[in-house]
């Protein structure tokens, strides 16, 4: 590199030169690039110059996308260079190696047909103030040092090199040749013709990279850190869960883990998640072993599975839950009419704080059915709580954490099972509570009956309130023996019992069809009339509802089928009036008779029963004694009053029925 070759040595002849258009590269003097040649003119320039002198002008060119610039396309100054080495390679193409020697600019193109030449002027570096060049000429060696020992792409050799240049030109040259520009930058310096310029350039351009490459250097540092980092807890963790394996803790590791996860999934409310996150951080530090642990854990699993915000979308179609209740249910219209209102404002008032509903009727008429087809009617889950028998106020509000075995109230654990925040919530038999020295249910019922207080009911298991306002509350009762405040909270609907014609109805469409595909009997082997049917509803059974109906239908399968199952009945069971009494026996009770004529004593009245009218024999009789008046059988007190007034009547017309007025005292 420090020799000087006769081009070098003479400057630039003015003679024609073969011309080597470059895409994207720019070559500097005292620099060596190997270059691929597949243009044909190329290719004729690379040729013509192997056979003169060896030198060829690299000229870069101002658009890379041309494939045969013009004169014009390409840049004027450019450098002189001499072909060190040349290798044809099979495609057609020519790889050459090339030494840069001087800058040079074109002066003019002569055009030789197959290639173009061109005629050169000299260009040199010119500067004015010595002492500034070489301050920063120094100043460029230390930032090129930095920049080789950050960047790590250069070798040392070309700083050893740097260093013993004392030529401003070569200086900056080399310098340039190795810094990572763009052609348009690289091809700037190289026209630069002032050497203060060229090396104000560099040092901005050395000191632009060695802040780029400072902040890679730090990037890189600090992932290298969070590498060590995560690899050093990645062994830690091994070693912790090896060790924990060992002692058998990795379990409950898991188990926090999991439970963590469960809160996070469970979206509660902000105090019931702080509630939570605080009994889990207890669970954390208390040996697993604890007598507390388990009840923490039992707690936090409870409170993870009680449905804090999913729901169920509700039915709005009234026309479709008015064809699903009558589908289910016959009769009943009032009550159904009551229903669908209250089903119509719940479908436009989102946050209707609703009446609950309280359906009140005798045993049998379809209450709890009635409650799940509500709830189907609505699209709500369905769950039901049988409250008969119910004696201690902690089946409702659930037991505290204190007590050994502690669990949530039955409300909670319901809503648990069916796993939404509004389902349809039936409280079966709510009169069959009962009092005692536990507590009293019914009093904590008022609160999860009330709508101004059930969004925050508080089970004392659970600690932190629980939102009821989201669910419909239907309870059933057969009579209105509860409290008056509980009454007061629910809307009673009173369902009284069917009629006979209803009944008839009921057992065609619902219990007859239930009844042959409980017991296995197919349509071709027993049909009821409707004479059987309407026996069996006035002899056999006396209620308000259909239960013994029901019975005495699946009574007569039964018998039909055991009879078909022995082969003591070949042909179809037709059940009709003459028939019954065959599957039933004798009638249990008499319907509509009365005596002919009333003997003496007796007289035929009416009397009212839950189960509809009936016609009822009175019989009295008069005994000396104190004339005090005997009553036999279950009276109220209108029949009592009712036999008193009687008895006056009678005293006060004995003259004109010619019986003596003190009659009962004899």
């Amino acid at each position: 590199m420090e020799a000087e070759s006769p081009a070098e040595s003479n400057g630039i002849v003015k003679q024609s030169i073969p011309l080597l258009p470059l895409r994207d590269v720019v070559v500097f003097p005292h620099t060596v690039i190997p270059l691929f040649i597949g243009r044909k003119s190329s290719v004729k320039a690379i040729t013509q110059a192997m056979e003169a002198d060896k030198n060829v002008f690299l000229a870069t060119q101002k658009d890379e996308t041309i494939e045969e610039p013009t004169n014009d396309e390409l840049h004027k100054v450019g450098t002189l260079a001499t072909i060190l080495q040349l290798l044809k390679l099979p495609d057609g193409t020519i790889k050459v190696l090339v030494e840069g020697v001087k800058r040079g600019k074109i002066e003019e193109f002569v055009d030789l047909g197959e290639y173009t030449e061109v005629v050169l002027t000299d260009c040199t570096l010119s500067f004015d103030d010595d002492t500034e060049i070489k301050a920063m000429m120094r100043l460029a060696l230390e930032n090129f040092e930095k920049y080789i020992k950050l960047s790590k792409k250069i070798p040392e050799e070309v700083y050893k090199v740097l260093k013993e240049i004392t030529d401003i030109e070569r200086f900056s040259d080399v310098i340039i040749a190795n810094l990572n520009l763009k052609v348009e930058e690289k091809q700037s310096l190289l026209e630069s013709g002032l050497a203060k310029d060229r090396l104000e350039a560099i040092l901005s351009i050395l000191e632009g990279e060695l802040d780029v490459l400072g902040a890679e250097q730090k990037i890189q540092n600090r992932v290298r850190k969070q590498m060590e980092s995560n690899q050093r807890d990645y062994y830690l963790n091994e070693q912790m869960k090896s060790i924990q394996k060992e002692l058998g803790t990795l379990d409950d590791e898991n188990e926090i883990e999991e439970l963590q996860n469960n809160i996070n999934k469970a979206k509660m409310p902000k105090e019931a998640k702080n509630k939570a996150q605080s009994e889990l951080n207890k669970l954390q530090r208390m040996s697993s072993q604890s007598s507390d642990a388990s009840i923490i854990r039992t707690y936090i699993e409870n409170l993870c599975s009680v449905p804090w915000s999913k729901k169920t979308k509700t039915n709005k179609d009234l026309v479709k839950a008015q064809k699903i209740l009558d589908a289910d249910h016959y009769g009943l219209d009032k009550v159904k009419e009551r229903i669908m209102e209250h089903l119509a404002v719940q479908s436009r008032v989102t946050h209707n704080k609703a009446n609950i509903l309280c359906l009140v009727g005798p045993p049998g008429v379809g209450k709890t059915s009635l409650g799940e087809s509500i709830a189907k009617s609505v699209n709500r889950k369905y769950v039901r709580m049988a409250l008969g028998g119910v004696r201690d106020e902690a089946e409702i509000r659930g037991h505290r954490r204190t007590y050994i075995g502690a669990m949530p109230g039955s409300i909670v654990q319901k809503m648990q099972k069916v796993n939404v925040k509004n389902p349809l919530f039936l409280l079966d038999e709510i009169d069959k509570m009962a009092s005692d020295f536990r507590g009293d249910p019914s009093s904590a019922m008022l609160e999860v009956l009330d709508p101004e207080q059930n969004h925050t009911f508080n089970d004392h298991y659970l600690e932190v309130d629980y939102d009821l306002s989201q669910v419909m509350f239907v309870a059933t009762a057969n009579s209105l023996n509860l409290p008056e405040a509980l009454i007061d909270r629910m809307e009673i609907i009173q369902l009284s019992g069917y009629t006979e014609d209803e009944k008839l109805e009921i057992a065609k469409r619902h219990l007859i069809a239930k009844q042959m595909k409980n017991n296995g009997i197919k349509a071709s082997e027993i049909v009821f009339k409707d004479s059987a049917i309407m026996d069996i509803i006035r002899y056999y059974t006396r209620e308000a509802g259909v239960r013994n109906l029901d019975r005495e239908i699946g009574s007569i399968c039964r018998k039909v089928i055991k009879d078909v199952t022995l082969k003591k009945r070949k042909t179809k069971a037709i059940i009709n009036s003459k028939s019954l009494p065959k599957f039933l026996g004798m009638k249990k009770f008499r319907f509509g008779l009365a005596e002919e004529h009333n003997q003496i004593g007796e007289v035929t009245g009416l009397a009212w029963t839950s189960v509809g009218g009936d016609l009822l024999t009175i019989e009295a009789s008069s005994y000396k004694g104190k004339g005090k008046l005997n009553y036999t059988g279950q009276l109220g007190d209108v029949m009592k009053e009712s036999i008193q007034a009687a008895m006056s009547v009678t005293r006060l017309r004995a003259d004109s029925l010619g019986i003596s007025d003190d009659f009962h005292e004899k």
